[in-house]
């Protein structure tokens, strides 16, 4: 296993001792003990600190996958060269006080191989395990109850929560030296020395706290695991990913925890009772899902005044930013011009209680065909919002915009932040969502209500069908008349990146003019990936029609015969193609309809001309997460 460098010591001791008046009082910045430095390879002593904590499992993390990992394990060195340590990662359980002594002489080389592993390179963890660790307090030690996990700076020989939270910051690419409310809070401490031995009650308070908020986030079946008789805290149960995500949501949450400790302290920090503190509850998505963060939208014809355009022709109209909470839950999109907000789509969102991930295809794309959505792109700032309600079973869209008039939809004012120009709300019925109704404001004081219904009938999974009515009467309906049917392929079609491998028909009805030959087309293939013989399943969406009249009508749009959307995404095990997510759109065309084609064909090319182009951006939980926090 190849060795991970950590941000080293030198880098981060003097963004993170702070600048208080007991910052030079030993230990300074936790690598100095009894003020000698280290330079004795055989041990390599520290402390564990919430108070101080016994029996608490450490490790020196050489893998930089946050886990304590056994021997034997392989660190290939700077010079390519690779070594064994036979024992794996030092480790050991803490003492009296939270003192531990690490045994480093496997890390001690033949000079002929390379220079010795210094373990100042590399992070210590520790893991308090509940049942079995113990805090020591003036009352006497208190057995720990729930588990959780700190880490240090590289180089750093106290692990305490305020470490953990200093690591985390740095790997965030945040320090003290910049303007968030919770480097003011911290600014004054140092967050890596012994809080305890230097009677420091405002950080002893901070990190008990921290500890709190970090062990209610600590996955339950770890925690229980830990508990078992037989557990020493050397089993490994999170990936490197959610242990990252873990330290980035204390990170992002740890200013609210410690205004809740600094609210409490007005009879002083020694004085706070932390155990009955209301601390925030924040769940984390520890798989990391990739999330559809952003949409361009290309609408606006840039040679003439008629759409379809030439797709080389399309100016963008619109940007769409997707924001979400740690627990992969959508929390509102935001458009810098204007979104198209669909009852359809938002079914398919509630179907799946707002977790976008759990979408196989996420977000199917929509687009506003009127001038204005590029009018209001060119002037920076949100123009218009769906916001998320997931508790209330509520959702606002908010428009400053006129892109809606021909819908219905007026804008109540120029700017948002007002009364919501659409209300939604649902009802759920044997786990599914029975009902979802939209109330429009009109400006003669009346309310319109729209109401979608969902049609299960032959529906497959991720794509329901629907009727909606107005007023009580239907406008419009998407019936599936088979279920999803597989087709031979055309010899041409064989190996080919996108295939029209399957197909569903289905009625769009509700508006005087019809369309014919109507389907789903996919390609549901499965692929000889990541090796000859393996079955790599995929079930993408490549085309579907429909009508709009309120969208044809508009004057600059010659529909002709309705729209359909074509869907394109990355070839299987090529560039942007996503192993564990092989369904998301890479980009997608609203064009005429083109009636109906063939089951096993070659999928088309990219159209020549369209009506809009829709590209699509996605982003690892982890990563969205340290974009909010930079």
């Amino acid at each position: 296993m190849k060795r991970l460098l950590s941000l080293s010591a030198s880098v981060l001791i003097s963004a993170l001792a702070g600048c208080g008046e007991e910052s030079d009082q030993l230990p300074v910045d936790g690598r100095d003990f009894d003020g000698v430095e280290y330079s004795e390879p055989a041990t390599y002593t520290g402390k564990v600190i919430d108070g101080y904590l016994s029996n608490a499992r450490v490790w020196l993390d050489m893998d930089g996958d946050s886990q304590y990992t056994a021997g034997p394990l392989v660190i290939q060195l700077d010079n390519g060269a690779e070594v064994t340590l036979p024992s794996g990662e030092p480790t050991t359980l803490s003492g009296a006080g939270g003192e531990f002594s690490l045994d480093v002489s496997e890390l001690a080389l033949d000079p002929e191989t390379g220079p010795d592993l210094d373990p100042r390179n590399y992070s210590l963890y520790a893991l308090a395990l509940p049942g079995k660790t113990l805090e020591e307090t003036r009352n006497g030690d208190v057995v720990i109850d729930s588990a959780f996990m700190m880490s240090a700076p590289a180089g750093i020989r106290n692990i305490t929560p305020l470490t953990t939270l200093a690591r985390y910051r740095a790997l965030a690419g945040l320090f003290l030296s910049d303007s968030s409310n919770l480097a003011a809070s911290l600014f004054d401490l140092n967050l890596v020395r012994d809080y305890m031995l230097a009677q420091d009650d405002r950080a002893h308070a901070y990190a008990r706290a921290l500890a709190r908020f970090m062990a209610s986030q600590f996955p339950p079946e770890y925690s229980k695991l830990l508990a078992d008789t037989g557990s020493d805290g050397t089993e490994q149960f999170l990936s490197r990913q959610a242990a990252f995500l873990l330290g980035i949501s204390m990170v992002q949450n740890s200013g609210d925890v410690i205004a809740v400790v600094d609210a409490a302290a007005q009879a002083g920090y020694a004085n706070v009772d932390v155990d009955a503190l209301v601390l925030p509850q924040v769940a984390v998505e520890l798989s990391d899902p990739v999330l559809l963060t952003r949409q361009r939208i290309y609408a606006e014809p840039e040679r003439s005044d008629t759409l379809p355009a030439n797709r080389s022709d399309l100016l963008v109209s619109a940007e769409l930013a997707f924001d979400y909470g740690e627990d992969g839950r959508l929390l509102s999109v935001s458009a810098n011009g204007c979104l198209a907000p669909s009852m359809a789509e938002l079914s398919r969102l509630i179907g799946v209680g707002g977790y976008m991930a759990n979408l196989e295809t996420q977000w199917l794309p929509s687009a506003a065909l009127s001038p204005q959505s590029r009018i209001n792109y060119e002037v920076a700032g949100t123009d218009e919002r769906l916001v998320f309600d997931w508790n209330n079973q509520r959702i606002y869209f908010e428009t400053a915009t006129t892109c809606h008039d021909h819908e219905s939809i007026f804008a109540g004012s120029t700017e948002l932040g007002g009364n919501p120009e659409i209300s939604y709300n649902w009802t759920m019925q044997d786990g599914g969502l029975s009902e979802l109704i939209a109330q429009i404001p009109q400006p003669d004081g009346s309310m319109l209500t729209r109401t979608l219904e969902p049609e299960a009938v032959n529906a497959s999974a991720g794509f329901p069908g629907y009727r909606l009515s107005e007023g009580g009467a239907e406008v419009a309906s998407l019936v599936f008349t088979g279920s999803v049917q597989g087709c031979e392929l055309e010899p041409d079609a064989v190996g080919a990146d996108l295939v029209v491998s399957a197909s569903q028909g289905y009625e769009f009805s509700g508006y005087e003019s019809q369309l014919a030959g109507l389907a789903y087309e996919f390609d549901n293939r499965e692929f000889e990936y990541p090796a000859q013989g393996d079955a790599f399943p995929v079930n993408r969406l490549l085309r579907y029609g429909f009508l709009d009249p309120a969208m044809s009508d508009l004057p600059r749009v010659e529909a002709g015969a309705g729209f359909e959307w074509v869907m394109y995404y990355p070839p299987v095990g090529g560039v942007g193609f996503l192993e564990g997510q092989p369904n998301h759109i890479g980009e997608a065309y609203l064009k005429k309809y083109s009636g109906a084609r063939a089951c096993g064909r070659k999928f088309e090319d990219v159209p020549s001309s369209a009506y809009a182009r829709v590209e699509y951006s996605y982003k690892k939980l982890s990563e969205y997460l340290v974009g909010l926090l930079q």
